[in-house]
């Protein structure tokens, strides 16, 4: 049974390539949009649960648009699920990623100015002209200094994933303004140019390789559901419900307290 995370279809509509593979009304080949607010929640269905966010500038597909909602794949990494229609817009192509932790968005070159809009982590934007201390973008200014290049990624998705403490946890989180656990994963390893799917059974599924022995930085370790981070051979970080946000947690305190609590061993430990 094909994943429905990961399979543009929902019955009435189908992607294109899916045609003969299964059921569906209409079979389209899906117009290409991008995300135009800094958040917005991915859901199962229209109106149900958050599985997932976008942000700002990220590219999508959108196979239907129905009663306010557009069914919608992520380019990112395939995933599929309803759309808020008003958070959809014909932004231009983007230039530049926010690189800092967070950021906003100004009226003007002036850090004085009106704010319009925070911007988490990740967030797409294209630069229209770079000032002093401002990018001018074509949703207003943001300070250049934490923008980079579309071309340019980060080295160790740990060092990213430490911009993430003290981030609140939020379920199907993937912004700096609320993460979970396998989106901190996913936001720091695609700032390093690594593919990355969205939630932690398939990523335990398809990252890296089986490593042995001690973790070191870098390496992930999966329970049933919950995906952490190794900082160093002693600590791992993580999002977790447990502190409601993103720590830092020594490696032989992490396991013994989640065993504690129910829910198991390691599964798997991966390195990438």
């Amino acid at each position: 049974m094909s994943d429905p995370r990961s399979t543009p279809a929902n019955g009435r509509v189908a992607c294109e390539s899916l045609r003969g593979q299964v059921a569906a009304d209409t079979y389209v080949n899906g117009a290409a949009r991008r995300v135009s607010v800094p958040v917005a929640d991915l859901r199962r269905a229209p109106d149900g649960p958050r599985d997932r966010q976008l942000l700002m500038g990220e590219d999508l597909k959108v196979f239907e648009e129905r009663k306010g909602w557009a069914f919608v794949q992520a380019a990112k990494d395939g995933y599929c699920g309803y759309l808020a229609v008003e958070a959809l817009g014909d932004v231009e192509a983007a230039t530049h990623w926010l690189s800092a932790p967070s950021s906003h968005v100004y009226e003007r070159p002036d850090f004085k100015a009106p704010d319009l809009m925070p911007l988490s982590f990740g967030s797409k934007v294209r630069v229209v002209e770079m000032h002093a201390r401002f990018a001018q973008t074509s949703i207003g200014y943001i300070p250049r200094q934490h923008l980079s290049p579309l071309s340019e990624s980060e080295r160790s998705p740990a060092q990213v994933a430490r911009l993430f403490l003290g981030t609140p946890y939020l379920w199907g989180g993937n912004s700096r303004f609320g993460i979970d656990c396998s989106g901190l994963v996913q936001a720091a390893l695609l700032a390093c140019g690594i593919a990355c799917d969205g939630d932690s059974d398939q990523q335990e599924r398809t990252l890296g390789r089986d490593a042995t022995g001690n973790p070191r930085a870098g390496d992930l370790l999966f329970w049933k559901g919950h995906v952490a981070m190794m900082v160093d051979n002693k600590t791992l970080i993580h999002a977790n419900a447990h502190h409601m946000s993103v720590v830092l947690e020594g490696y032989d305190v992490a396991l013994a307290r989640i065993a504690a609590q129910g829910d198991g061993e390691v599964t798997r430990h991966v390195r990438l």
